[in-house]
């Protein structure tokens, strides 16, 4: 019986990262002249992994967006794991704007990275598993050619290997 080979693709975000993130785009909110005497806030909802941004006017919120992406690339977090809803008004005339943190890998981003996997015709099987892929195979070489090609792939959300098991 040959040895079975297999990594999972997993799209993960470092939460202490991103919160570490969002301590110092508050702390630079906080101390920006063109800020200043504003009602800016940024909060994070843990459970829905949602951060809300709420300023003045709509220009303001890009500028804070802006902010906040600088501290993202900073600690390591890749903006395809941010979705941003649309901006909103919220009360006394703010405008107000959602961005979700994608954790884990959606069934139609799997079903593309499958799609993918197959369309090398590399010796590799590739399953859906919650919300990361396994690819499984006899030979390393194989597994290794697979993390190259994703690697290299334009994939709508970041994609990192674990578990990688021979």
């Amino acid at each position: 019986m040959a040895q079975q080979n297999s990594f999972d693709i997993v799209s993960e975000v470092n939460m202490q990262e991103v919160d570490n993130a969002l301590n110092q785009a508050r702390k630079e909110v906080l101390t920006r002249y063109d800020f200043k005497d504003t009602k800016t806030t940024i909060e994070f909802n843990d459970k829905e992994k949602v951060v809300t941004v709420t300023s003045d006017d709509e220009f303001r919120l890009k500028a804070v967006i802006d902010v906040l992406q600088n501290k993202f690339v900073k600690r390591g977090i890749h903006l395809k794991s941010l979705k941003y809803g649309a901006v909103e008004p919220a009360t006394q005339g703010m405008a107000r704007q959602k961005i979700t943190l994608q954790v884990g890998i959606d069934k139609e981003n799997a079903k593309k990275i499958v799609a993918m996997i197959k369309e090398t015709k590399i010796r590799v099987q590739a399953q859906i598993m919650d919300d990361q892929v396994r690819v499984t195979g006899k030979d390393r070489d194989d597994l290794q050619s697979v993390i190259a090609m994703l690697r290299g792939a334009d994939l709508p959300v970041p994609v990192q290997f674990t578990n990688y098991r021979s």
